[in-house]
């Protein structure tokens, strides 16, 4: 039977928190969360674009809890903020979904001068989830969804000179490479904390070929192509549709981690556990983008949640 939004169990007392949750995918995910009767916290850069997204869930679901936070994930510093204001609540935290992203954008940096695609979708993430797993880590049955794509198939491998600033900037390889990067991280998240007994487990997801604000404020920002980007969308599965493999990564009482969720049918459909890239699965890989991971993000080797291997 094909796995829908309904099945949700009842989250009554559960804590999410959802990045890029004002829009497409991050939004439909909070949304049926909330009718679940979860916290949902939107994570989001623009305080204006939050406030609509949580006034739009609470239009439906009058007894929703949601707050809105501030985050930019291409600002390692406000990255650290909103995980320290978190972590000092206290609070068990259930659910992370690591969801915004941005896709093939002219060349730009990060505010610590990391290629923005990369820096964004991969790094800005990797950073919140270990400054959380504090929180997380310590909650039973938590869960970090990390949203990848397709897209992470283009890259045949993990090229750290190239995402490090070397060569001729491509925006689909660089994208690619992100989206690469989200699944190895993720598989080797999961590996970190299975080795050291930790409660939580760490699961990647697709949404397919999915309608949201991806083309049109990525690499379709001229006036012109923003008529095309709605006509391309039109072709793809509703956001609501594209937004199921990450509440099934999320929720689903069968998965043990380190899986890999997506539309049944390729680019749409209903979620089930799908295959990744041999690439993906790369284990020398996956520790060396860790490694670098800490690097540049500045994470301290010596820290716990580092989660580096002894």
């Amino acid at each position: 039977m094909a796995w829908t939004a309904d099945q949700i169990p009842n989250l009554k007392g559960k804590w999410a928190v959802i990045t890029g949750a004002n829009s497409g995918i991050g939004w439909q995910a909070a949304r049926a969360l909330a009718r679940r009767r979860a916290r949902v916290t939107l994570a989001v850069r623009n305080r204006e674009r939050g406030e609509d997204a949580k006034a739009r869930i609470l239009a439906e679901v009058q007894s929703a809890e949601i707050d809105v936070r501030l985050l930019d994930l291409a600002d390692l510093d406000s990255v650290r903020s909103f995980a320290e204001a978190l972590v000092a609540e206290g609070k068990p935290l259930d659910l992370l979904i690591n969801n915004a992203g941005v896709m093939a954008t002219s060349y730009g940096t990060t505010r610590q001068g990391y290629e923005l695609q990369f820096g964004t979708n991969h790094l800005g993430h990797f950073a919140l989830t270990l400054q959380l797993l504090p929180i997380l880590a310590g909650t039973t049955g938590a869960r970090v969804v990390t949203v990848s794509s397709m897209a992470h198939q283009m890259a045949k491998h993990l090229d750290l000179a190239y995402v490090r600033g070397g060569g001729r900037y491509r925006r689909f390889e660089s994208y690619a490479q992100s989206k690469l990067a989200n699944l190895l991280f993720a598989y080797e998240l999961d590996r970190r904390l299975k080795r050291r007994g930790l409660p939580l487990k760490s699961i990647a997801c697709h949404p397919g070929f999915a309608a949201t604000s991806l083309v049109e404020n990525g690499m379709l920002k001229s006036a012109w192509a923003k008529p095309l980007a709605r006509i391309v969308n039109r072709f793809a599965q509703p956001s609501e549709m594209g937004a199921l493999p990450t509440l099934y990564a999320a929720t689903h009482p069968d998965l043990e981690g380190g899986e890999y969720v997506g539309p049944d049918r390729g680019s749409r459909g209903y979620p089930v556990v799908v295959s990744s890239s041999p690439a993906s699965r790369d284990l020398a890989a996956a520790r060396e983008l860790w490694s670098a991971s800490l690097e540049m993000t500045g994470i301290p080797r010596d820290a716990w949640y580092a989660l580096e291997d002894e």
